[in-house]
């Protein structure tokens, strides 16, 4: 009786605008329901595993299993060629007040190339990087490289495998800071982290071949573990990582104790729509809760207006990704602002109001500059960005991964300065099992490289649960 007064005096405290747009999604409810049942039940629980081949040229009758240690190298030549690169940079002037709003600000810029140039230490950062073991494997024609990182051996305690996946324009080196804390034990629980480069990612090969997606990057993942002896274990991602190993759920869910995600592309569609033009006058009708509604609203400003800003990028890289690597794949400085920038910009989008753009206040330059360089030494930035190519080429809602939903044991770390919200509501379309939702209290878009105890935090307490259902 209370929620009904509530729900009378609301709709009576509206303006005859506000009170017509709440009678149109009532109607638009009523009609939509039963499309919407008969649309699920339809609805496949699997999607293919299928084969690929991304070699140089056929497909060979067989294939090299073997694992073999990787190990990171540098040598003076090649820092001696970025030097000569970086002392002939041509930078151009910035607007008198530009901060971050035009991109990397070249002021700044020139603060972060001199520290480049005269004090980072690449062979420092080449011996962090092999602090922890890396490997090389064959998979499908292409050198995946992976990094496995067991925990140390102590008495009744539980060792669970998981594989975390990175998106760009990050890197393996994104989770050197929670990977100590995923690898201490915690209630008797611990991990055994493996972290592999998607292909056309830093050490990773690049596909020789057009249409290397999502889809084929979760199948040679999932070949991955199962050479390593996996046959049960945890995924956990971000940015490309979450699509990547939601796809690796819906083709071997048996496989999948738990999914673990920091951003969730939610479907759209009658669900969403009713609870946006609902869900700023009565969130509690549409499952969002107050935090939704921070978050969310006003919906055109912060997921509209703010993603046109943002996703220029998105559709350079693709539409012609090639033509602008050709460019930052020759520039080291080109290819630092077009890096850099994404890490100021999706820690916060307020930082786009600083002259430096709020970098090392989540970040040093020594951490941003080893990503950067990862992308550098490997000359691996074109093919990164050929990626969003391969999946935004068509109409993603028409892919089989996004008619399909996910029903292992699902987790969500909603951080407040990602790109875009997802509720738990929306999440829920897909994502059919969710275990816990976290509205996180602080941080963006690159969660274990920005706040990697809070979001090894939430990723025990979801796991916690899993392992007690």
């Amino acid at each position: 009786m209370q929620r009904l007064q509530i729900l009378k005096d609301t709709f009576f405290g509206l303006s005859a605008v506000q009170q017509q747009q709440l009678l149109i999604g009532s109607a638009m409810a009523a009609g939509g329901i039963m499309a919407y049942i008969v649309y699920k039940r339809k609805k496949p629980r699997t999607i293919p595993f299928g084969d690929g081949w991304w070699g140089v040229g056929e497909k060979t009758l067989s294939e090299d299993q073997k694992i073999y240690p990787f190990q990171v190298e540098t040598s003076d030549k090649e820092i001696e060629d970025l030097y000569e690169r970086i002392d002939r940079t041509r930078y151009a002037d910035p607007l008198e007040d530009g901060r971050f709003h035009y991109g990397f600000n070249s002021t700044y810029l020139k603060k972060v190339v001199s520290y480049w140039r005269h004090e980072f230490d690449w062979k420092k950062q080449v011996a962090v990087l092999n602090k922890y073991p890396h490997f090389k494997t064959k998979i499908e024609g292409l050198d995946v490289h992976f990094i496995h990182v067991r925990p140390p051996h102590r008495e009744n305690q539980k060792v669970l495998p998981i594989m975390i996946v990175h998106g760009w324009p990050g890197s393996f080196y994104e989770f050197y800071k929670i990977l100590p804390l995923l690898t201490q034990s915690r209630d008797g629980v611990v991990f055994e982290v493996i972290c592999p480069s998607i292909p056309g990612y830093g050490f990773s090969e690049a596909s020789h071949k057009k249409g290397f997606n999502s889809l084929a990057a979760a199948r040679i993942f999932l070949k991955l573990m199962e050479r390593l002896g996996f046959s049960q274990f945890y995924l956990q991602g971000g940015d490309w990582g979450s699509l990547i190993t939601t796809n690796m759920a819906q083709m071997k869910p048996q496989c999948v104790k738990g999914l673990h995600l920091n951003m969730c592309m939610s479907n759209r569609g009658f669900k969403v729509l009713l609870s946006l033009l609902i869900g700023p006058y009565l969130p509690f009708l549409v499952g969002l809760s107050r935090e939704d509604v921070r978050r969310l609203f006003p919906f055109f400003e912060k997921n509209v207006f703010e993603m046109l800003r943002e996703s220029g990028y998105l559709h350079i890289q693709a539409t012609k990704p090639d033509t602008a690597g050709c460019g930052v794949n020759d520039s080291p400085v080109g290819l630092a602002a077009w890096i850099l920038e994404k890490f100021s910009s999706w820690a916060d989008l307020k930082n786009r109001d600083l002259e430096d753009g709020g970098l090392e206040r989540k970040f040093s330059l020594d951490d941003l500059l080893t990503n950067v360089m990862i992308y550098w030494t490997t000359g691996s930035i074109t093919s990164s960005m050929r990626f969003y190519k391969e999946n935004l080429g068509s109409n993603l809602n028409n892919r089989v991964d996004f008619k399909t939903e996910i029903f292992v044991p699902t987790g969500f770390a909603a951080f407040p300065n990602e790109l875009m919200h997802c509720p738990k509501s929306w999440a829920q379309i897909r994502y059919r099992n969710i275990q816990s939702y976290t509205f996180m209290p602080r941080g963006g878009h690159f969660a274990a490289f920005e706040e990697p105890q809070l979001l090894a935090d939430d990723l025990f307490n979801f796991v916690k649960k899993v392992e007690k259902s």
